[in-house]
């Protein structure tokens, strides 16, 4: 008894990229409405169903769409924006500026459908996703006929479409409720990365990821430097760390990995989670090499990502499923590793199951997604072919064939692109607003090009510090007293040290540059010698965000530098217009109050003269802590016997400016 089916594709060479790699040539797959009926020897389906329309596929491969695991689509319109740099100037000079400067809904939107119109072409059908607004990430695909995992991104810093954690949080909830159970999108939360977050931040995701039932995606071990910090200041690998924070209770996707061991690998295995492989990007940001094969070797699901086009530069994982293979044999030595079937599995059902979509996608099998493409191993590129290794089709997919042989794509049972002709997307209206934004871009990135921040971040080491920072500070008319006050119940001193600090301001023409300080700090031990000295250069922005009640400061972010070398070398490289220095004696302690840390600073001003203060501070990523702790600097002040002394609402270099 025949079945009915929409379409029944014929003359093919069918891979199914199922659990035994079976392949049928001429073989033949049936469709109808968004699912795979069968696949199958042609000679056989065409028994077994009626179709509305056969579609001869005239020897072309025909296979699942691929999977691409790992990207920020929406950042094909910084493509190309700086290049060739180190981490820290690509992601702090460049990045993050235009991010701030640019990315707005409508920006997302473009860069997404321009994303998908590259991806369709190159024949990718599912993508996973790590963005701002995501909820236009989303709304864009869907229009596009594309399926995807997207994260909305959640991280400790200022992001360009929330001002604090809480905001991302907040739209994450509201973004997966919206999208949940749809089609094509599969809502999902992306904390950025465990450096980029802090362990409230995770388990908060974790949490939201596992009451929803959606993945968590992030980013893990990319680099040799992150993994060496979380050990310095957590004392474990970078698995274990986010573990301890619960994110493993959640459906994981891992972006990266490159830097995690044997017993890492098997942490993410009990935990069910995917691992996302970024060749081409690991190869640019010379992050490494991730050790692909022992992942698989460990059972884990490992899918293929191009990551996002600012740092590939490109969308085409034709590419990136060669390179995954190419770099695991060059990594290992050994050119029997990774092989053609195997790489294609990760960039078709591996792929799909590590973004936990494997019961939707990845292979061509009764019941699921009609999710397909057809590739042309005809061009003189991949001529001619050999029929003696079963596995040769696999070996002409990944080492010979070209995204552009990609000729037909279909998502869901709908067509995106038909004889190389897209059909859902404006491939050319979409270039032409690119350029716009290009050009804009360029024009923002020219005047800012001598500014103060870019000459800081091209030295090389700077980092953004906390978002914000929480402080207040009196005049002190005795010392001594306040001295003996700090050793009181109730106030846990967990550390103390003695500071001589010698600060060079520089100012500049243009006020909106900010201020730069060069600081000698000489850590003064018990016996009033100098264990250690340390410099540093900290760029700090002309105004303060606001005020917390009448006395309390909650101040704007800060970039930091290692100072390496001299104080005219600095004087001449940035030269300022106006320097001022200061030269104080400072006591710190840090101490812990109602389960919540400060750091207690009394400084002595010695040139120029201007007595005493005293200074607490807190560190703080949330606008809701900042207003606790704002509470609890009022009490520490009056534990310190200081809650009726003058209060001081600018820095010391604005006091001795105001005076001078």
């Amino acid at each position: 008894m025949t079945q009915n089916a929409d379409i029944l594709f014929t003359n093919a060479i069918v891979l199914t990229m199922d659990t035994s790699l079976a392949q049928y040539e001429p073989g033949a797959v049936a469709v109808q409405g968004d699912s795979i009926l069968d696949a199958g020897y042609e000679d056989d389906l065409k028994k077994e169903f009626k179709a509305k329309e056969i579609i001869d596929c005239g020897g072309k491969a025909l296979l699942p769409g691929l999977i691409n695991a790992h990207t920020h689509v929406p950042m094909t319109l910084l493509r190309g924006l700086a290049d060739d740099l180190r981490l820290d100037v690509w992601l702090m000079g460049f990045m993050l500026p235009v991010e701030r400067e640019f990315v707005s809904p409508e920006y997302v939107r473009l860069g997404t459908l321009l994303a998908c119109a590259e991806q369709i072409r190159s024949g990718i059908t599912t993508f996973n996703d790590m963005y701002y607004y995501e909820h236009e990430v989303a709304k864009a695909t869907a229009e596009a006929g594309m399926r995807a995992v997207c994260g909305q991104t959640v991280m400790k810093y200022t992001a360009p479409d929330a001002p604090a954690y809480e905001d991302s949080l907040a739209m994450a909830r509201e973004f997966i409720k919206e999208w949940k159970d749809h089609p094509l999108i599969v809502p999902a939360i992306a904390p950025h990365a465990p450096y980029s977050c802090t362990p409230e931040i995770l388990r908060n995701c974790a949490e939201l990821a596992v009451e929803f039932d959606v993945p968590l995606h992030i980013h893990i071990a990319e680099t040799a430097l992150e993994v060496e910090n979380m050990r310095n200041e957590n004392g474990m690998p970078v698995v274990p760390y986010v573990k301890k924070q619960g994110l493993l209770d959640a459906k994981v996707i891992a972006a990266h990995c490159v830097h995690i061991d044997q017993g890492e690998m098997r942490t993410l295995l009990h935990a069910g989670a995917g691992v996302a492989h970024n060749p081409s990007s690991n190869l640019k940001l010379a992050s490494g090499f991730a050790p692909v094969q022992k992942m698989i070797d460990n059972g884990l699901n490992v899918g293929i990502g191009t990551d996002g086009p600012a740092s590939n530069n490109d969308l085409d994982m034709f590419e990136e499923i060669r390179l995954a293979s190419l770099i695991a044999k060059a990594s290992t030595g050994d050119p029997t590793v990774l092989p053609a079937a195997t790489a294609l599995l990760l960039g078709t059902r591996l792929g799909a199951q590590a973004l936990h979509l494997g019961h939707l996608t990845g292979s061509l099998e009764k019941g699921k997604r009609a999710d397909l493409i057809l590739v042309d191993l005809s061009p003189a590129h991949n001529t001619p072919r050999f029929r003696r290794d079963v596995n040769n089709a696999y070996a002409q997919l990944v080492y010979a064939a070209k995204s552009t042989d990609v000729s037909d794509v279909m998502v869901n049972g709908r067509w995106l692109m038909r004889d190389h002709q897209l059909l859902t997307v404006n491939e050319r209206e979409l270039v032409n607003q690119a350029r716009v934004i290009a050009a804009k871009i360029d024009i923002f990135l020219i005047e800012r090009e001598q500014s103060v921040l870019s000459k800081l971040i091209a030295l090389g080491g700077s980092m953004e510090e906390e978002s914000f920072e929480v402080q207040v500070k009196v005049k002190v008319k005795d010392p001594e007293r306040l001295i003996q006050l700090i050793n009181q119940p109730g106030i846990r001193i967990n550390a103390f040290k003695h500071y001589r600090q010698y600060d060079d301001y520089f100012f500049f023409d243009n006020p909106s540059q900010g201020r730069l300080r060069f600081r000698e700090d000489d850590l003064v031990n018990t016996k009033g010698e100098v264990a250690n000295v340390r410099s540093r250069l900290t760029l700090i922005g002309q105004k303060r965000e606001e005020r917390l009640g009448q006395d309390v400061l909650l101040s704007r972010s800060r970039f930091l530098a290692p100072a390496a070398h001299t104080l005219r070398f600095y004087r001449e490289y940035f030269t300022p217009q106006i320097e001022v220095s200061i030269k104080k004696d400072r006591q710190r302690w840090h101490i812990q109050y109602k389960n919540t840390e400060f750091f207690v600073n009394l400084d002595h001003i010695e040139e120029p003269e201007m007595g005493y203060f005293l200074e607490i501070k807190s560190r703080t990523w949330s606008r809701n802590d900042a207003e606790r702790k704002a509470d609890l600097l009022g009490e520490l002040l009056t534990l310190l016997g200081e809650n009726e002394a003058e209060s001081v609402l600018q820095d010391y270099i604005e006091i001795i400016r105001e005076q001078g």
